[in-house]
């Protein structure tokens, strides 16, 4: 009989890519989403249970009805600025939102956990690459509240024995290769699907937040990880668990850094088509670069990401744009 893994927030971007991998290596998924920012349409894998974070009784009635094995959580708040702006919205779901869904689990007896972490817990880094053990100092809500859900975990393992995997990314990116999943957020404020919109929408031109870094171009140089990578690293942390692992932390990127305007020119180069832009002040805390070192994931998870390359990111992403062009002409 195959196992259960409980998925929150999978009607989210990430959450719904790793959706289809647990489904099609053989896990039965059911999504925990309250669809304040997910998608009904990115539920495709499994069960959904549409529930809150804050409902003790919606967690315990899903624990109850499908005694998950394991449960992946990914459900959270994610805009920077929104966090800076709304730190309560930010602590109050993030945090007290793990804390009900933990204790969920200390009730039922589910013991282990894959979280959604971010590589923000690191605020601006000491060195590059950046490994596991760099101090950990963020420098805004987001950052702060997933970095406290990485210590209620540790606290949470020693009063429960919950054992949990943190999973701090770096930047997602990219769509399901088949298109019918891709990365969709409302506002959108991710670099490549602004330059793709910049090519889809004749009105549309794309901000650069500064020029002037001290980065080989002067633009922001960051870590892209395509998220069908980001989706085995988390089957691969699933088995980890199972087979008795230790809770541990692993950065999850390619060790290679682009920078802002090698993503334009990339995109141009895939699309065949220019991406307008301007050039803007820099976004207050923005760190010249973030790349990830991935060592200790491949050596302990076996993970090496395979489809991260930045042109195959955004030509899955783009196919994703043009296929959901098709879907919505059809209606």
């Amino acid at each position: 009989m195959s196992k259960t893994v409980l998925v929150t927030g999978g009607a989210g971007y990430v959450g719904s890519h790793c959706c289809k991998a647990f489904s099609e290596a053989g896990w039965r998924v059911v999504v925990f989403d309250n669809f304040s920012r997910g998608w009904r349409d990115f539920v495709q894998f499994g069960e959904v249970v549409e529930g809150d974070l804050l409902s003790p009784e919606d967690l315990d009635a899903a624990f109850e009805t499908y005694k998950p094995d394991a449960v992946a959580h990914f459900a959270a708040f994610a805009y920077v600025g929104e966090s800076v702006e709304q730190p309560g919205l930010y602590y109050e779901n993030n945090v007290m939102g793990t804390v009900r869904l933990l204790d969920a689990m200390a009730k039922a007896g589910t013991k282990q956990i894959i979280f959604s972490s971010t590589c923000a817990t690191y605020g601006v880094p000491e060195k590059m690459p950046m490994t596991e053990d760099l101090p950990q100092r963020p420098i805004n809500p987001y950052g702060m509240s997933k970095l406290f859900v990485e210590k209620v975990l540790d606290d949470y393992e020693v009063a429960h024995g919950i054992r949990s995997v943190k999973l701090r990314y770096f930047n997602a990116a990219g769509a399901s290769p088949d298109g019918e999943i891709g990365e969709r957020h409302e506002p959108e404020t991710h670099l490549i699907p602004l330059c793709i919109e910049g090519v889809l929408n004749d009105t549309f031109k794309l901000t650069i937040f500064g020029d002037d870094f001290d980065t080989r171009d002067g633009t922001c140089i960051r870590d892209y990880i395509h998220v069908m990578d980001l989706a085995d690293a988390h089957l691969k942390a699933l088995d980890y668990l199972e087979a008795g692992g230790a809770s541990d932390a692993f950065n999850l990127g390619t060790g290679t850094g682009t920078s802002v305007m090698e993503i334009v020119e990339a995109v141009e180069r895939v699309t065949g088509k220019p991406v307008p832009r301007s050039v803007g002040p820099r976004r207050p805390g923005d760190p010249p670069a973030l790349v990830a070192s991935a060592e200790k994931a491949a050596q302990v998870l076996g993970w090496t990401p395979v489809q991260s390359g930045v042109d195959r990111v955004i030509e899955t992403a783009y196919g994703w744009h043009l296929k959901e062009i098709e879907r919505k002409t059809a209606r």
